[in-house]
């Protein structure tokens, strides 16, 4: 863990992130709860994800007088690019927060033979005008095998992004992923609430939470 821990991978240690993983590990909890304590991960994470960016200094004035503040760097572009359908979860939440920032989603599903990512939609520009300043923050609940997240961060990266302008929020993620990313992008930044045990033979995290998306989409098999 030690490992995983030096390489830009923040595990966001916070007392709310402990009690609500706590609620949505929990199979009996209803959709209502689950949904309400995933908003609530999501909010502590995308306040740390987005701690570092860059702040310019204007004039405003007051109902007082006038004076100097400090916001955002209009300079920036920043974009929320949820992977569908489980990062939708995120992504609400992180438009509420910063609702200036564009939202580009990118779609893709597992194969649940091959454990691959396949692709099924893209809301991506062709090419970035000045990918210098963009700030991409690619959100989904879990980094399991990782080669989902590893797919979306290599799109971006095709299109001129920067590393170091990359961020990956995910609630919950576990060594396997990790390892993987850490080793082909050890300069990404990742965010999460929580690094599970490992993974099982079917792919998911250990003790983890199930499917996100079927549980906050309600769309179990019956």
């Amino acid at each position: 863990m030690k490992n995983i821990m030096s390489n830009n991978v923040i595990v966001v240690n916070h007392p709310l992130c402990e009690h609500n993983l706590a609620v949505i590990r929990d199979k009996n909890i209803n959709s209502d709860g689950f949904k309400n304590s995933m908003r609530r991960l999501a909010t502590i994470l995308i306040l740390e994800a987005t701690k570092d960016l860059p702040l310019k200094k204007y004039n405003i004035e007051t109902p007082i007088k006038e004076c100097t503040v400090n916001k955002v760097d209009d300079d920036y572009k920043i974009i929320f690019a949820p992977i569908l359908r489980a990062g939708l979860a995120i992504s609400d939440v992180a438009s509420a927060i910063v609702p200036d920032a564009s939202i580009q989603h990118v779609g893709m599903y597992r194969d649940e033979t091959t454990l691959e990512p396949v692709w099924y939609y893209d809301k991506t520009p062709v090419y970035y005008e000045n990918p210098e300043k963009i700030k991409v923050f690619i959100l989904d609940p879990m980094i399991a095998t990782g080669n989902s997240s590893h797919a979306a961060i290599s799109l971006f990266l095709k299109k001129g992004i920067l590393i170091e302008n990359m961020v990956f929020v995910s609630i919950l993620s576990c060594p396997e992923g990790l390892s993987l990313l850490t080793k082909d992008f050890p300069d990404l930044k990742i965010i999460t609430a929580k690094i599970d045990e490992c993974l099982n033979e079917r792919g998911y995290i250990v003790p983890g939470l199930g499917d996100a998306g079927d549980r906050l989409f309600n769309t179990f098999e019956k």
